[in-house]
């Protein structure tokens, strides 16, 4: 078990359910939360061990403000980073960021106590990354048709 699955795991079970909220209402924020999306959260919920009868909770778009309430609670930074980094990696999945989706991951950001310029950090290295994976596939000529 690699060390960020140990670090979320001693978490408590609401504290986990709140750091799959944050996706699903990422997931959200661009109007359509498709099964693609649905399926990937299901299987973060099943390897961080959510109970079987709390996963529909996940799925429950509520308001940007509960959610926020709920990642306060998470106080561990590297959880924290990561969820980051999380939240940046599918805000850029489909190749548009939205103001909204950049707000969202802001508020949560600083929600667990995490610097602006951190989390413009973090954005700018997931951009990077996917700049690099691109780039890859040029140089490497492993571009599919």
């Amino acid at each position: 078990m690699d060390a960020y699955l140990e670090e979320m795991l001693k978490m408590s079970e609401d504290n986990r359910i709140a750091y799959l909220k944050a996706f699903a209402k990422l997931a959200c924020t661009d109007g359509g939360f498709d099964e693609k999306e649905k399926q990937f959260i299901k299987k973060l919920a099943t390897t961080y061990q959510i109970s079987e009868n709390r996963i529909d909770e996940i799925f429950n778009c509520g308001s940007g403000e509960e959610i926020i309430e709920k990642v306060k609670k998470i106080d561990n930074r590297k959880i924290a980073l990561g969820l980051i980094k999380e939240l940046c990696i599918l805000a850029h999945a489909d190749d548009t960021l939205s103001d909204e989706e950049t707000l969202f991951i802001g508020r949560v950001g600083q929600a667990m106590g995490i610097e602006l310029d951190k989390i413009e950090q973090i954005s700018n290295w997931v951009i990077d990354k996917i700049i690099l994976a691109e780039e890859a596939k040029i140089i490497f000529e492993d571009i599919k048709s």
